[in-house]
């Protein structure tokens, strides 16, 4: 039914209603967002980690924070899962959860922010202090029409910088490296930030820059120098130091000192569901969210160039979202998994309303030489590759993460991937 309205009503109108839900919810609420320091940090990949870091930065300044992501939401010590399967809750919801912050006492909340929430009017009537773009890559053209539309959806975001509030400077924080970094740098903000790193891109009318130096990657991470300050990072991966330079920009932004960033910066292992490593032995397993081209690539350096040695093989288990979104990724997963794994399962992920076979029928569409398994029931699939799996094998299950349910016709199922991949390894380890 909801799909059905959905074509007989000009998006114009939904777009006029979400206005005016989000009003309605901010009236309701007070206006809360004018009590804090509201963050918004949106991107293609990486937005999550952000968030959840930055957090963590700033609560350990001693600031009261609250936060919002697609894993979780939190009110200074307090958490809880999202499980809304979206990103960005609704407008009454945000509206609800920022009125809880003020409730709280939280002087800043760092807020997720994604180009359908923005485009849906959700983050209307929020008042947003600073604007922190991770990266932008295809992702959504289907919904929003093209690639620039879907950037522009973005740049809302820090358009609503213009909006002020009594003695707050509004800042904006850019990766420099981003091939659409000059786009998001030319709207206005009071003060201007960039991280990156690559020096020759440090410009993008941008005067403050984050560029580190003596950068070393290993198996426990990534070290770095930056202002004369010398910073360990837990993470993996090139995009992981992305995200954590992005960290670093808001916080300096907001003058808290580097021995505070370094501190949590240090301590923080990763956001759930994010490149999360279940075992190392006799072989390892990791989930990750990785659901766009781009993410999955990445995830599977990390695998070959960490973790795979020695003869050992990488086993990908993944599959595509359904729901009409992004058709054209899923060949392009297939032939992603074709490049770095030695043996690939597709599997079902959150088919929504579409034909389950034919979604992995697509993936494997990319795949042109390599042999593939097909196992649909992806706790069978999990299961398979397990059993596989070697001493010094890798096994990365992709495209769930910290997810709590699967999108299927019959509705939202409950899907915990950690606890499936656990309770299978336990009864593996019985064998």
């Amino acid at each position: 039914m909801k799909d059905l309205l959905k074509k007989l009503i000009p998006s114009a109108v939904w777009n006029r209603l979400h206005w005016v839900v989000a009003w309605v919810g901010a009236v309701k609420n007070r206006f809360p967002s004018r009590e804090m320091v509201v963050i918004g940090v949106t991107g293609t990949n990486g937005k999550s980690t952000v968030v959840q870091l930055a957090h963590d930065i700033f609560s350990g300044f001693g600031l009261n924070v609250a936060s919002t992501s697609s894993i979780r939401f939190r009110i200074k010590d307090r958490e809880e899962v999202n499980k809304l399967k979206m990103t960005m809750p609704g407008r009454f919801a945000l509206q609800d959860f920022l009125r809880a912050a003020a409730r709280a006492g939280c002087q800043f909340a760092i807020l997720e922010v994604t180009s359908e929430g923005l485009r849906q009017n959700r983050a209307a009537f929020v008042n947003f202090d600073a604007a922190v773009l991770t990266n932008v890559r295809p992702e959504h053209i289907e919904s929003h029409g093209s690639f620039e539309k879907y950037r522009k959806a973005k740049g809302d975001l820090f358009n609503k910088l213009k909006i002020k509030k009594d003695k707050i400077k509004k800042i904006s924080g850019v990766k420099l490296d981003d091939a659409s970094a000059h786009y998001y740098a030319g709207f206005s903000a009071d003060e201007k930030v960039g991280y990156g790193l690559l020096k020759e891109n440090g410009r993008a009318g941008v005067k403050k820059h984050f560029t580190p130096e003596n950068i070393k990657f290993s198996a426990a991470g990534a070290s770095f120098t930056l202002e004369g300050e010398k910073y360990s990072s837990p993470m993996l991966g090139d995009f992981n130091l992305y995200n954590v330079l992005a960290a670093i920009a808001l916080a300096r932004a907001f003058e808290i000192p580097p021995a505070c960033i370094k501190k949590a910066i240090a301590n923080f292992k990763g956001a759930p569901g994010r490149l999360e490593v279940l075992q190392t032995r006799p072989f390892l397993v990791c989930v990750d969210y990785a659901h766009t081209p781009d993410a999955l690539e990445s995830v599977y350096r990390v695998a070959r160039s960490f973790w795979v040695k020695n003869g050992g093989r990488l086993i990908g288990v993944l599959g595509a979202a359904g729901g009409g979104r992004d058709k054209w990724k899923r060949p392009k997963m297939g032939a992603i998994a074709e490049e770095f794994c030695d043996e690939i399962i597709l599997t079902d992920e959150d088919p929504y309303t579409e034909d389950p076979e034919k979604i992995v029928a697509a993936v494997a569409r990319g795949i042109k030489e390599k042999k593939y398994k097909k196992i649909m029931d992806r706790r069978l699939a999990i299961r398979q590759a397990l059993q596989s799996a070697k001493p010094g094998d890798a096994v990365l299950i992709t495209g769930k993460g910290a997810e709590k349910t699967m999108m299927t016709k019959f509705g939202a199922l409950p899907w915990d991937e950690k606890a499936v991949v656990l309770e299978e390894l336990g009864e593996l380890s019985k064998k």
